[in-house]
C-alpha cells in the first residue's frame, strides 16, 4: 500500500516536483515501511509470548490484528487532527505514541497488557504518522505525483525485507523484551520523518495597480463567502465517484491479504520445509519492491494518467486471477510462479490505491476522504482474513481460500470499472490538453464529479465565463479611460507649454520693443540737446559783439 495526495495548503503556492520534496518522500518511504511492515515483523516474537504468558497462537495474532485495526480504524480521527492542527505536529505526536508503546509492552506482564501498548498505543503512533505523511508529499509532487507514489509504496516491502531479520537477531540476542525496547527506539525515527515535513509557503507577491484596485472588492467577497472548514467533511458522500471507490476498496480488502497470510502454510500443507515455506514472503517482497516503483512510472505517463482508474481496476483484475491460477497449484515451484505474479499485481495495487482516491476526490477533501475509506477498509480487514481461516478450517482445504480471496478481488475490479464507465461522464479532451501542463488533480476531479450535477456545474460554468467576459470587458473599458485620461494629461501639459512659450516669447518681444523705445528717445534727447547748443550760440556771439563794440567806442 502507500499513496501520495495533496494537502490543502495556502493558496497560490505550486507543487516544486523536487527540491527539498525529495526528503519529504524519503521520510514518507520509512513512515510507509513502518506502518505496513512493523505488524508482520511483531510476528517474529509470537513463540516466546506464548510461552511467557502460555497464551494460544490465536491470542498472539490478536496483536497484528490491533495494530491494523488501530491503523486503518483511527482514519477518521487522523483526519480531524490533520485539519486541525496540521500535519507536522501530528506526525510528531504520533512518533512519540508508536516509540511510547513498544517501550511500556517491554514491561508487560500479561498478554492484555501487550495489546494495549503494542496494539493501541502504537497502531495509533502510526496511524499518525501515515496519514499526514501522504498529504504532505502530494503537496511536494504534482505532475511526478504518481512516480513518487510508487517509491513511497516500495517502502512496505523494504522495511518487511529488514524489520523481520532484525526482530530474529533481537530476539536471540536479546530477548523479547530487549527487543521490544529497541524496536521502541528505533520508531523514534517517525519524528525524525515528521521534521522533515516542512510545509509549504506562499511567496509574497509584489503589489500591482490593477490588483490595488481590486483588493478592496476582493477583501469583501472573501468576507462574504468565507467559511470555517470543517474538520471531517462527509460532503464527499455525495460524490457518486467516491462512493464507488469505497465500496470496491472494501470488497478488495476483503481478499487482498489473504494469499501472504496462508501461502507459507500452503506450501507447508504440500510438504515443503518450513525455510523453503518461508523463502516464498521473500520471493514475493523482493518483486513487490521493484513493482511499485515501476507501476508509478507507468501510470504518471501522459496518456496513461487520465485513465488511472482503468489501470487501478486492471491491477486489481491481475491480482485476483492470480489468486484464482495459484489455488491449483500442486508442488513448490508452482507456488513460487504464483508468488512472482502475486507480488506484481500486489505491487500495482499499493502503487495505486490512494492514488486513485487523490484523482476521485482531488486537493481540498483528500484528508477526509481518506480517513473514511481507512475506517470501511478497517472493518474489512477484520473480516477477511479470520473469514478465510473459518473457511479453511471447514473444508480444509487451501484451494477454497484462494478462490475465495480470488473472487472477491476481481469482483471489486469489476465494480469499480463497470460503474465507473457507466456512472462517470469522461471528458476525454480536457485532460490530454491540461496534463500536458501539469494540471492533473482538476481535470481528475472533472472525471470523476456526479453526473445529477453536471448540468447545474455548466450553468454555473457557463455564468462564470459571462462573469469573466463582463469582467474582461469591464477592465478593457478601464484601460481605454486610463489610456484617455493619460492622452488628456498629455495634451494639457502641451497647451501649457505652448502657453509658456508663447508668454515667454511675448515677454522678450516687449522688452525689445522697450529696449528699442529707449534707444530712440535717447536719440532724440541727444538731437534736442544739439538743436538747443546751435540755438543758444548765435544770441551769445551778438551779445558779446555788442560790448566790444561800445567798449571800444568810449573814450580813452
Amino acid at each position: 500500500m502507500g499513496g501520495v495526495v495533496v494537502d490543502e495548503g495556502p493558496g497560490g503556492v505550486k507543487a516544486p516536483d523536487g527540491g527539498w520534496g525529495w526528503a519529504v518522500l524519503s521520510g514518507c518511504f520509512v513512515i510507509t515501511g513502518f506502518s505496513y511492515a512493523f505488524p508482520k515483523a511483531v510476528s517474529v516474537f509470537f513463540k516466546e509470548l506464548i510461552r511467557e504468558f502460555d497464551v494460544g497462537y490465536s491470542d498472539t495474532a490478536w496483536i497484528s490484528s490491533i495494530l491494523l485495526a488501530m491503523l486503518y480504524g483511527t482514519g477518521p480521527l487522523c483526519s480531524v487532527l490533520v485539519n486541525r492542527y496540521g500535519c507536522r505536529p501530528v506526525m510528531m505526536v504520533g512518533g512519540l505514541f508508536a516509540s511510547l508503546g513498544m517501550i511500556l509492552s517491554s514491561f508487560s506482564t500479561s498478554i492484555i497488557h501487550i495489546y494495549l501498548s503494542t496494539g493501541v498505543i502504537t497502531g495509533l503512533g502510526l496511524a499518525l504518522n501515515f496519514q499526514p505523511s501522504l498529504i504532505m508529499l502530494n503537496r511536494y509532487f504534482s505532475e511526478k505525483r504518481p512516480l513518487a507514489n510508487g517509491l513511497a509504496a516500495a517502502g512496505s516491502p523494504v522495511a518487511l525485507c529488514c524489520l523481520s531479520p532484525l526482530g530474529q537477531l533481537l530476539q536471540y540476542q536479546y530477548g523479547w523484551r530487549g527487543g521490544f525496547l529497541i524496536l521502541g527506539g528505533l520508531l523514534l525515527n517517525c519524528c525524525a520523518c515528521a521534521a522533515l515535513m516542512r510545509p509549504l509557503v506562499a511567496p509574497p507577491k509584489p503589489p500591482q495597480r490593477e490588483d490595488v484596485e481590486k483588493e478592496g472588492k476582493e477583501l469583501e467577497v472573501e468576507k462574504t463567502q468565507s467559511r470555517p472548514k470543517p474538520l471531517l467533511d462527509f460532503s464527499v458522500f455525495k460524490d457518486r465517484g467516491f462512493l464507488i471507490y469505497t465500496i470496491a476498496a472494501s470488497i478488495m480488502v476483503l481478499g487482498l491479504f489473504v494469499p501472504p497470510v496462508f501461502v507459507v502454510s500452503y506450501a507447508k500443507e504440500l510438504g515443503n520445509e518450513d525455510t523453503k515455506s518461508a523463502l516464498l514472503l521473500s520471493i514475493l517482497g523482493f518483486i513487490d519492491i521493484f513493482a511499485r516503483p515501476t507501476c508509478g512510472i507507468i501510470a504518471g505517463l501522459k496518456w496513461v494518467r487520465p485513465r488511472v482508474v482503468y489501470l487501478f481496476s486492471f491491477a486489481m483484475i491481475f491480482n485476483g486471477c492470480t489468486d484464482l491460477v495459484g489455488s491449483q497449484a500442486k508442488d513448490y515451484p508452482s507456488l513460487v510462479v504464483f508468488c512472482v505474479f502475486f507480488g506484481i499485481s500486489y505491487g500495482m495495487v499499493g502503487a495505486l490505491q490512494f492514488e486513485v482516491l487523490m484523482a476521485i476526490v482531488g486537493t481540498e477533501k483528500f484528508s477526509s476522504a481518506i480517513g473514511l475509506v481507512l475506517l470501511m477498509e478497517a472493518i474489512a480487514v477484520l473480516v477477511g482474513p479470520p473469514g478465510a481461516g473459518r473457511l479453511l478450517d471447514a473444508t480444509k482445504n487451501y484451494m477454497y481460500v484462494f478462490l475465495l480471496a480470488g473472487i472477491e478481488v476481481v469482483l471489486a475490479a469489476v465494480v469499480l470499472a463497470t460503474c465507473n464507465f457507466l456512472f462517470i461522464r469522461k471528458k476525454p479532451s480536457e485532460p490530454a490538453a491540461e496534463l500536458e501542463n501539469g494540471t492533473v488533480s482538476a481535470e481528475m476531479e472533472l472525471l470523476n464529479k456526479p453526473v445529477a450535477a453536471e448540468e447545474e456545474e455548466e450553468e454555473e460554468v457557463e455564468k462564470g465565463e459571462q462573469e469573466v467576459k463582463e469582467m474582461k470587458e469591464k477592465e478593457e473599458k478601464k484601460k481605454e479611460e486610463v489610456k484617455e485620461m493619460k492622452e488628456k494629461e498629455e495634451k494639457e501639459k502641451e497647451e501649457v507649454k505652448e502657453k509658456e512659450e508663447v508668454k515667454a516669447m511675448k515677454e522678450k518681444e516687449e522688452v525689445k520693443e522697450m529696449e528699442e523705445e529707449a534707444v530712440e528717445k535717447a536719440k532724440e534727447d541727444e538731437e534736442d540737446s544739439e538743436k538747443k547748443k546751435e540755438e543758444i550760440r548765435p544770441e551769445s556771439v551778438m551779445v558779446v559783439s555788442e560790448e566790444v563794440e561800445s567798449f571800444l567806442k568810449e573814450p580813452e
